[in-house]
């Protein structure tokens, strides 16, 4: 089984030196991970989710059954760490301004949507989440959860640039978070997977207006 908590700000492995520094035996191999975890993306890739199997990924990462079983008990965590990686590499940059910012995340996020291993990976888990409720917690934990990182970071940004007021009740703010992330992620992955647009610069550019400004302004701009 991982030994990472799904909410580790480590990363997908939970690789730290204190970590793997308390645990008996061998130490896991962080390159050993990735290798799973990409074989994982590839396997998906070429054999869709109901053909892959872990012994098909242990293959192709070079492992053993049992090195891979030892890390991820089922396919469903393997699949899901496999795709949360992916998004860890999403950075909100600071671009100078909230639009800015937004516009950047945005491009950002539809850039990964676009690559067959992220699409077809999440399109799986998330297929697969609709009757596994514990898939699904572990889709919110491992990837939701962790990137809301992204709406925090902005949010401080614009507040400290003086663009967005202070928010003091934090449970207010927690939900503001929520909304801010849910509409973000939801837009462009609707739009990029599901309609299968193009998420551009122009589409980008009018949907931070109307996140920001709302619709009457989104309308006349």
């Amino acid at each position: 089984m991982p030994s990472h908590h799904p909410s580790d700000p480590t990363g997908p492995t939970g690789l730290d030196a204190a970590g793997a520094a308390s645990r008996p035996g061998r130490p896991r191999s962080a390159a050993a991970d990735s290798a799973i975890l990409e074989a994982t993306r590839e396997a998906l890739v070429e054999l869709g989710w109901s053909r892959l199997t872990m012994g098909d990924v242990a293959t192709r990462a070079g492992v053993a059954k049992t090195t891979l079983y030892r890390r991820w008990p089922s396919k469903n965590e393997l699949v899901v760490d496999a795709v949360a990686v992916l998004f860890d590499e999403l950075e909100l940059t600071d671009r100078g301004s909230l639009t800015a910012d937004i516009e950047s995340v945005v491009l950002q996020f539809a850039a990964l949507l676009g690559r067959p291993e992220t699409k077809t990976a999440l399109m799986a888990v998330v297929a697969e989440s609709t009757h596994d409720e514990a898939l699904r917690e572990r889709i919110r934990v491992s990837i939701v959860d962790r990137q809301k990182r992204l709406v925090l970071t902005g949010r401080e940004r614009a507040q400290a640039r003086g663009e967005l007021p202070p928010e003091a009740d934090e449970q207010s703010a927690a939900r503001t978070a929520d909304l801010i992330f849910d509409v973000i992620a939801g837009a462009v992955v609707h739009r990029a997977l599901v309609s299968a647009e193009p998420v551009d610069e122009e589409w980008a550019r009018r949907f931070t207006v109307l996140l920001l400004a709302g619709l009457g302004a989104a309308a006349q701009s």
